[in-house]
């Protein structure tokens, strides 16, 4: 989720009413909130989906769902589907047609477990039951078996830094949760205002902030949030791109750093930048330091600037960023990097990648890198970037599903086009907590040993237009597959296995599966040494050709040899929610305490919605219908789902 904001970052010092203005970036230009050509052409690539429904908002017109006309009697209230445990516990809001999602889904999810009991789990997700997406909670005192929903007060929050005593929030979103040492639990939240004209207000403020649950495990929130950093552009001005927090808490005993709360952002620049920035909490999320540069230079790794500034660092154009911290105290931040290649135009399959043209082409380098930072100064200052790996985002929508125009999708194989929803290729990281020297990070690569040259997905460039990636291959069975690959380091991350071996090498978490796709992971060590990892997988039944996907946990003791369990009991349609294409979130959370608690997004549940008549005339008396879509028999509603899975390993 990202919302654009003004040059001015607000930032919060050591006392609350103390703040402190600090600019970033020069020769500013004014953007229109509503029109992605304020962006730079590869800032537009990079945006997400919350935001890109900001500012390409598609015509009333344009509907992706047919008239609900097929009654049910279903309520939509919460099923727990066997030991797949439905988090949210809202009832289903019948939203009209054209607003499905809204008022509706659950995506984008985080999930922790307090260390000292792990049967007390916190959850978060955009949830969208207030119509506009907000930052909800949920929280579980017997591992994971029940749930209760919290409301963090986000609603508004103090104004000094906006002119005003309260600022008010139109919506808010891409949440992260942690627990401390101390039984207290947190929640980062970004805030966004819509602007003009989805409202009349001109505001488009956005900022974050960090909200504690003391004593109560998650079940209540201070108010109002602490200010972790706060961009003012009530004038609506629209310059520059707040994006992409993420948060931990180091919980080891060893640490003298023990408590410390990190977050991590992008900051989009209207120079064309986007660099990776954090900053960090030592008295319980009470106040934060002033922001720290994370991705500093690195001029042999980050070789192509893109035409934009290269002060403070070569390395420009970064997203995605994940802090995690090792036992003794030592502070990791992992990213995408897209300075390592230049973006070349290339050409798509002759006929969308159904059949590959005879001959294989030559390959155009697309390639992105993965790179890490560390600081061994509480966030203080960070070194250089290394290289973890090399990696290969997903294929370009547009080109190959003719639809979502600027986002990369998984596609499924065949003549079909029903995935089209936005996703993106991130890293995930993790400490093993017995052995501060081995740091496991997966990456999600469209190029892998499973999917390469040798067995016909050539990389293709980009699409000119978009600057998504292309490959030749894409929608043929046995071509490209996207997987979950995994890169180590044994020396505290002063370099990784995927700085020295080519990405097709890396080991990846399913490698008995050569041909479906896997995404939306995150990473984990449980208290024992043991690596997990848990990803929407289409491996099993025609999942691949339908665009169906199911939930998979992977586990290593070494983080080589992998074992792999299924944990939901059934398929997932593609999701259908948030016409006319899709939106699905970002990301997807783990946590691995007594045992592993995925959190993920998912599309069984049937979207509901008054009747209407094919003239989209609401029928009297109103009653319950399901509806169909353009890429599904019935719509689907987006809930969470978690269940506690015991980590395999072979």
């Amino acid at each position: 989720m990202r919302r654009l904001v003004c040059a001015a970052l607000v930032l919060t010092a050591l006392a609350a009413a103390a703040v402190a203005l600090a600019g970033f970036g020069a020769g500013r230009q004014t953007a229109n909130a509503t029109d992605l050509k304020a962006l730079t052409p590869l800032q537009q690539r990079l945006v997400s989906g919350v935001a890109r429904q900001v500012l390409e908002r598609p015509s009333p017109a344009a509907q992706a769902l047919k008239p609900a006309a097929q009654k049910s009697d279903l309520t939509g209230c919460p099923v727990d589907r066997g030991a797949n445990v439905r988090v949210n516990r809202d009832c289903l809001n019948l939203a009209d047609p054209e607003l499905a999602g809204r008022g509706q889904a659950q995506n984008e999810t985080s999930i922790a477990q307090d260390p000292n009991s792990p049967s007390r789990i916190i959850g978060a997700a955009n949830d969208y039951r207030r119509g506009d997406s907000a930052c909800y909670t949920y929280y579980s005192r017997n591992g994971g078996r029940d749930w209760q929903d919290s409301t963090p007060p986000v609603g508004f929050t103090g104004g000094a830094a906006f002119g005003s005593a309260r600022q008010y929030w139109e919506g808010s979103g891409d949440p992260s949760v942690a627990w401390d040492t101390k039984g207290n639990a947190y929640l980062s939240c970004l805030t966004f205002q819509r602007g003009a004209p989805a409202t009349s207000n001109p505001d488009l403020s956005s900022a974050f902030y960090l909200y504690r649950s003391t004593g109560s495990g998650g079940a209540s929130w201070n108010f109002p949030g602490r200010p972790i950093a706060e961009f003012n552009d009530v004038a609506g001005a629209g310059t520059g791109m707040l994006d992409k927090p993420y948060m931990t808490v180091d919980t080891s005993r060893r640490s003298r750093f023990q408590d410390r709360i990190y977050v991590t952002w992008t900051l989009f620049d209207a120079n064309g930048t986007s660099y990776i920035f954090g900053a960090f909490s030592s008295d319980y999320g009470e106040t934060f330091s002033s922001p720290k540069l994370v991705s500093g230079d690195n001029a042999g790794l980050c070789t192509n600037d893109h035409g934009v500034p290269t002060t403070p660092s070569h390395c420009n154009t970064n997203q995605f960023s994940q802090p995690f911290t090792g036992p003794d105290g030592a502070l990791y931040v992992v990213w995408d990097n897209y300075n390592a290649t230049d973006l070349n135009q290339g050409e798509e399959d002759d006929d969308g990648g159904d059949n590959l043209r005879a001959g294989a082409p030559v390959s155009i380098d697309n390639r992105g890198q993965v790179l890490l930072a560390k600081s061994t100064d509480g966030g203080n200052s960070f070194s250089a970037p290394v290289k973890v790996s090399d990696f290969y985002e997903l294929p370009d929508c547009e080109t190959y599903q003719a639809q979502n125009a600027g986002s990369a999708c998984v596609l499924e194989k065949g003549g079909t086009h029903n995935s089209v929803f936005r996703a993106a290729n991130y890293p995930s990281g993790a400490v093993n907590p017995r052995d501060g020297n081995e740091i496991d990070v997966t990456v999600a690569t469209y190029i892998n040993r499973h999917s390469n040259e040798r067995n016909g997905c050539v990389p293709q460039g980009v699409n000119a237009d978009t600057l998504q990636p292309l490959y030749r291959g894409v929608k043929t069975p046995g071509a490209c597959n996207n997987d979950i690959v995994v890169s180590q380091s044994e020396n505290a991350g002063a370099s990784f296995t995927g700085g020295r071996t080519d990405v097709r090498g890396l080991p990846s978490v399913r490698d008995n599966d050569p041909r479906a796709d896997q995404y939306f992971q995150w990473a984990a060590f449980d208290p024992s040494g043991k690596f997990a990892t848990s990803y929407f997988d289409r491996a099993y039944g025609n999942d691949e050709r339908t665009g169906f996907s199911d939930i998979s946990l992977s586990g290593s003791r070494g983080g080589e040899e992998f074992g792999t369990v299924r944990v939901t009991g059934s398929s997932m349609p593609p999701p259908t929610q948030f016409p006319p294409t899709s939106f699905y979130g970002d990301y997807s959370g783990l946590s691995a305490g007594d045992v592993a608690h995925p959190l993920w997004m998912d599309t069984r549940d049937p979207d509901l919605f008054v009747c209407r008549d094919s003239a989209g005339n609401v029928i009297k008396p109103p009653s319950v219908c399901t509806a169909s879509a353009t890429n599904a028999a019935v719509a689907n509603d987006e809930n969470i789902f978690t269940q506690g899975v015991s980590i395999p390993t072979r």
